[in-house]
């Protein structure tokens, strides 16, 4: 399943929102993920002088508008999902009834946030454990739900160039969850559909419909194409490895009856 990562790449505009959720829609994505601060929580640091209190500010979704964007999803049948940063914006999400939830790489060490998450009783809670040392999934791992957690392999570089993206990880997280899936930052697919060879069930990408938009992840998010490409081979990926045989495919038969032997000697 493809997850079309919008985060705040909409800048607090809600009918750009809806936009960039037809756009996923049209493109073949099974859900969509926005980001959920209050700026109230964020402490001092350097993004007070950086610029980006700024854009967290602008981005900053209420309650009221995370209630418009899910009542868009649900009315144009694509899962909602949100990434949730603090346990101080929990009341912000309790009237959105939640289903799923995702926790970014940031927070997986959070400890209070993963246990907020456990007792809650989602039925999908997403983890991306990017930044996190082996000690750290561990850690998570002992507190969240094995059934329903999906931890995420995930290298927290913005753009991430192709020899950090690290896929053989993902040998790891499935030696210690049952559910895994990938949340990329590569400028591309290849990334995605790497991953999706290798077993992650579930795969996170940036999306934009415009790169030109403001902000750091336009840049490299994908496209409507791009996005529609992804979704389709991975489709095709899927496929291909949901048979196990040793023998020859019965799709082969008529070669095998019709062509052997069709040379003397």
């Amino acid at each position: 399943m493809i997850i079309a990562e919008i985060g705040w790449n909409h800048m607090g505009d809600i009918e750009l929102a809806k936009r960039m959720i037809d756009a996923a829609i049209r493109s073949g994505c099974a859900f969509v993920k926005f980001q959920v601060w209050s700026v109230d929580n964020l402490v001092a640091g350097p993004w007070d002088t950086d610029g980006r209190r700024q854009i967290y500010e602008k981005a900053e979704l209420s309650t009221n508008q995370l209630l418009t964007l899910k009542s868009y999803c649900e009315s144009h049948n694509i899962g909602f999902l949100v990434s949730i940063f603090s346990t101080k914006d929990i009341a912000k999400l309790d009237p959105l009834s939640l289903s799923s939830i995702k926790i970014p790489s940031t927070e997986a060490a959070n400890q209070s946030l993963l246990e907020w998450v456990s007792l809650y009783g989602f039925d999908r809670v997403f983890i991306s454990f990017g930044t996190c040392t082996e000690s750290e999934i561990k850690f998570a791992k002992n507190i969240l739900d094995p059934d329903t957690t999906v931890a995420m392999h995930c290298v927290s570089s913005y753009p991430c160039p192709a020899n950090i993206v690290n896929l053989n990880r993902l040998d790891f997280l499935k030696s210690s969850f049952k559910n895994v899936g990938y949340s990329g930052h590569f400028d591309g697919i290849d990334d995605a559909l790497a991953a999706c060879a290798l077993g992650a069930k579930f795969i996170e990408k940036h999306f934009t419909i415009d790169k030109s938009l403001p902000g750091r992840d336009n840049k490299f998010a994908l496209n409507e194409s791009q996005m529609t490409q992804l979704c389709q081979s991975t489709k095709n990926i899927s496929a291909m490895l949901s048979t196990s045989n040793n023998s020859f495919m019965e799709a082969e038969s008529s070669m095998r009856d019709d062509y052997r032997g069709r040379w003397d000697g």
